[in-house]
């Protein structure tokens, strides 16, 4: 099917219960599955229910099914194809809403025979690639069919209306149409759900055109989206926690550009196109929760438009990529004014072919708990990162409050402890009881006794049940986090991996005395030591070179 549809190519699947942790899920006493999709095309010979009319324009039906849901849940179902276009589109960023008012509706919306305006958004379409597709502003219209002089009549139809100049065009993804609408109609024995159109001249809507299959794709996520607000339902994870999206996205856009040049050139045998964009979306993040996090010098000025963060708040003692791998997002940071560096147990090809400033960055250093020896850039005020840093990742938040670190991110993927991998059986949770408001009535979880007040807390997505073992692995890294004195912050990160939750620490538990955090996360290492299976391993390649 294609992608260019009005902005919403087929719909992703919010609301069906799939295996993905991004998805959303039912209360449990509610059927897991929706009504099945019966779309009927509408013919020449109708259906019986006359179509819209505005002016002299008699509007064209173009597919339809049974609705599944009542029409009091209709303003609520259509809303999230008006605020969040990006859920069905790889086409859009997002949409900014410029106007929500019932007063003063625009004249260029369609007066509807019989039907009575109730509300309209004036909405901005932000496209992904703004240098491939042009942005679209649309009226998005309500409407009630229906008159009461008793109460208010709920929505039962929603019309898009592109806003465009005299003599201008629409853009390429948008259909040939003057208005597209979203009808709810009560019928007998079940209601339907039908789009129409008013297309521009000449333009095709058989079942073998675009325009249609534009229709199919926006009534499927209709029906579903109606099903969900039957339903209740809840979103498993929660983007946009720590950074806002508007201030992520507008910032990601400028930094896909000056750093995308990196796919052509990349060195490594992995997917460019995965590694380039998941570190640039990793360091705008960074970059916008530095942002928040410290503050600003009184006495900077900001003089470069074109780089605004340049003088933007940062870790007072930089940064420290901890196992920095393809050293890719040092590189990014770095070169967009960031201080600091990374360290991996091997050089990668791709350190090679970086400028000399950041090869300056990257060091080739076998990480050893139980040496006295300091990693290079691990310093007091540092920022730590562990990206997907495996069997380091433990340690991030433990040499965060052991060398008095500003803070930290970690982006967990292989489950490691110490010195050994993470056995959810017999690999011990620090207690939590200190760091949580005391519920005697709150249920814990079977598995790690814990109280679900506290795991709900941590934005970890799935089915709710929290029972897989990288669900697990995260509950034990935020016991770790709190354990060594931090306030635990997760996101959900927006980039293109499946491990793309993230803990974060930027403030210190007012609970805990500094010098106890340092006790307990230097009592780990005496543990450690105690035990005798850390090996550390041997830098490779030729160390003194990096």
């Amino acid at each position: 099917m294609s992608r260019l549809l009005l902005a919403f190519p087929p719909p992703v699947n919010l609301f069906a219960g799939q295996n993905d942790e991004n998805q959303c899920d039912p209360p449990m006493s509610v059927k897991s599955t929706r009504p099945k999709f019966v779309p009927t095309t509408c013919d020449s010979e109708g259906d019986g229910l006359s179509p819209l009319k505005n002016n002299e324009n008699e509007w064209k039906p173009i597919i339809a099914c049974p609705a599944g849901f009542p029409v009091e849940l209709f303003e609520t179902a259509v809303a999230q194809l008006v605020h969040h276009p990006e859920y069905n589109s790889t086409l859009i960023l997002r949409s900014d809403i410029v106007t929500d008012s019932t007063e003063n509706i625009p004249i260029e919306t369609p007066e509807l025979y019989n039907c009575t305006k109730l509300r309209y958004i004036h909405r901005r379409l932000l496209p992904r690639r703004p240098g491939r597709d042009e942005g679209l502003e649309q009226y998005c219209t309500f409407y009630s069919s229906r008159s009461s002089e008793t109460e208010p009549c709920p929505a039962d139809i929603l019309v898009l209306t592109p806003i465009v100049s005299q003599g201008s065009k629409l853009p390429y993804y948008h259909p040939s149409v003057h208005h597209i609408a979203f009808r709810y109609i009560e019928t007998i024995p079940a209601s339907t759900l039908r789009i129409e159109v008013l297309p521009l001249p000449d333009t095709p809507a058989d079942p073998s055109s675009r325009l249609y299959r534009t229709c199919l794709a926006l009534l499927e996520t209709l029906h579903r989206y109606g099903w969900g607000a039957l339903t209740n339902y809840k979103k498993r994870v929660a983007h946009d926690c720590l950074v806002p999206r508007e201030e992520y996205q507008d910032l990601y856009l400028i930094m896909r550009e000056r750093h995308k040049h990196l796919v052509s050139t990349w060195q490594e045998v992995t997917d460019p196109l995965k590694h380039v964009f998941e570190d640039i979306g990793i360091a705008t993040f960074l970059m916008l929760y530095w942002k928040t996090a410290y503050q600003q010098s009184p006495d900077t000025v900001t003089t470069d438009t074109d780089r605004p963060w340049t003088t933007w708040p940062r870790p007072p003692g930089g940064f420290f990529d901890f196992g920095c791998g393809n050293g890719l997002l040092t590189h990014i940071l770095a070169s967009e004014g960031y201080d600091g560096g990374g360290i991996d147990v091997r050089a990668r090809q791709s350190w090679a072919q970086y400028p000399q400033e950041t090869q300056a960055r990257l060091q080739v250093y076998a990480f050893d708990p139980t040496s006295n020896e300091l990693p290079p850039f691990l310093r007091p005020g540092v920022f730590i990162i562990g990206n997907h840093a495996d069997e380091l990742t433990p340690w991030v938040p433990v040499l965060a409050t052991l060398h008095k670190a500003s803070g930290y991110l970690s982006i967990p993927c292989c489950a490691w402890t110490f010195d050994a991998k993470f056995e959810r059986s017999s690999t011990p949770f620090f207690p939590v009881s200190a760091h949580t408001t005391p519920d005697e009535s709150s249920a814990t979880h079977p598995e790690t006794d814990l109280p679900l007040t506290f795991i709900d807390s941590l934005n970890l997505g799935g089915d709710g049940s929290h029972t897989s073992s990288y669900s697990i692995y995260r509950v034990w890294l935020a016991t770790l986090s709190l354990h060594c004195g931090w306030e635990v912050e997760c996101e959900t990160l927006r980039i293109p991996s499946t491990r793309n939750w993230a803990i974060a620490g930027r403030k210190r538990l007012s609970t805990v005395e500094e010098d106890d955090a340092i006790d307990k996360a230097q009592a780990i290492i005496t543990t450690v030591i105690t035990r005798g299976v850390f090996k550390a391993r041997k830098p490779e390649g030729k160390a003194g070179d990096h």
